[in-house]
């Protein structure tokens, strides 16, 4: 089940969805963080909106170069 996960994560809509998500996740934890002042929500914000941005560039990168990329890195 996770291979089938990883694999429909490496397509464009398992990227777009899952950079989504990590940026909502990252804006809860963004909102705790103000709210608490806790500096550990904090740091779950930041991971998470490096992890959104990965994907995001990912996209973006598939979406310019097409399958060419996704063909060498599996490579």
């Amino acid at each position: 089940m996770l291979k089938q996960l990883d694999k429909w994560h490496q397509t464009k809509l398992g990227l777009l969805v899952f950079g989504l998500a990590e940026l909502a996740i990252a804006y809860g934890f963004a909102s705790l963080a103000i709210d608490r002042g806790n500096l550990w929500w904090y740091l779950l914000a930041l991971v998470f909106l490096v992890g959104s941005l990965q994907n995001f560039f990912k996209l973006i990168g598939t979406l310019i170069n097409g399958n060419k990329a996704a063909k060498t890195r599996r490579s």
